[in-house]
C-alpha cells in the first residue's frame, strides 16, 4: 500500500502514510493546511480505517491535543569524543546475512513506537547504502544498527543489557564531530540509555496524538 504525499479534502490537505497498515494496521497523519484541523484529521482517519488501519496516529497541529497524546519525538545529540568506547565491533551487513537483519529488525520494530516495517525493497536499499551492521562481541550477537556518518538510525539489542555496547559500535561508524539520532518520548528505556551515553535532547519534532 502506497503512502499520499497530498490527501485534500474541503476542511485542507494532508499527508497520509498507509504502508504500515499490511504489516501493523498502523496509519499516520500529518496535517498540512487546515483550518478545521479537528475535521480534516476526522476525514483522514475515516479514509484510514477503510484502508484497513486500526490503529491511527496524527501530527501537525496544536489543536491534536484534543486527543489522546501518544508520543513525542525528539532529537538527541551528542559529541562522538563523550561517547564511551567499546570491545564490540560492527559487521557490516551483506547480501547473505540481509534477510536475518532484516528479520530481527522486523521482530523488533513492532514494540517502537512510530517504527516503520522494513520491506524487501527498503532492505536492498539498505544493502545499497551499507548502513546496516550486526554488532558482535566474539561469536555473541549483541544487536543490530543502522549508523551512517553523522547519525544512528536504529538501534535493537538481542542480548539482555547489551544496548549500550550496540549504541557504542555504531557511534564507530560516525565520522562527523556531532551525533544525532531520533527517539520517541514514551520509549523512556531508550531515552534513559542515550541520556547515561553523553546524548542530550536537541529539539522536538513532533507530537503525535491517537485519533479515537
Amino acid at each position: 500500500m502506497k503512502d499520499l504525499p497530498v490527501f485534500t479534502t474541503e476542511h485542507g490537505a494532508a499527508t497520509l502514510i498507509l504502508k504500515e497498515i499490511p504489516y501493523q494496521e498502523t496509519a499516520y497523519i500529518i496535517l498540512r493546511d487546515s483550518l478545521e484541523p479537528l475535521a480534516l484529521a476526522k476525514e483522514c482517519a475515516e479514509f484510514c480505517r477503510a484502508c484497513g488501519a486500526e490503529k491511527i496516529y496524527v501530527t501537525g497541529h496544536d489543536t491534536l491535543s484534543a486527543y489522546p497524546f501518544y508520543t513525542a519525538m525528539w532529537e538527541m545529540t551528542s559529541l562522538r569524543e563523550n561517547i564511551p568506547d567499546t570491545d564490540a565491533a560492527l559487521w557490516p551487513v551483506q547480501e547473505k546475512t540481509l534477510t536475518q537483519w532484516q528479520r530481527i529488525y522486523n521482530e523488533k520494530v513492532k514494540k517502537v513506537p512510530n517504527g516503520a516495517w522494513m520491506t524487501n525493497a527498503d532492505a536492498e536499499k539498505m544493502l545499497q547504502d551499507g548502513d546496516g551492521y550486526f554488532i558482535h562481541r566474539g561469536e555473541i550477537l549483541l544487536g543490530i544498527g543502522r549508523a551512517s556518518s553523522d547519525r544512528i538510525d536504529w538501534v535493537a539489542s538481542t542480548a539482555p543489557g547489551a544496548g549500550a555496547d550496540v549504541v557504542k559500535a555504531l557511534a564507530h561508524a560516525a565520522t562527523a564531530d556531532r551525533i544525532s539520532l531520533t527517539v520517541a518520548s514514551v520509549n523512556q528505556k531508550a531515552v534513559t540509555l542515550y541520556e547515561c551515553l553523553g546524548f542530550i535532547k536537541s529539539a522536538e519534532l513532533s507530537k503525535w496524538y491517537q485519533l479515537r
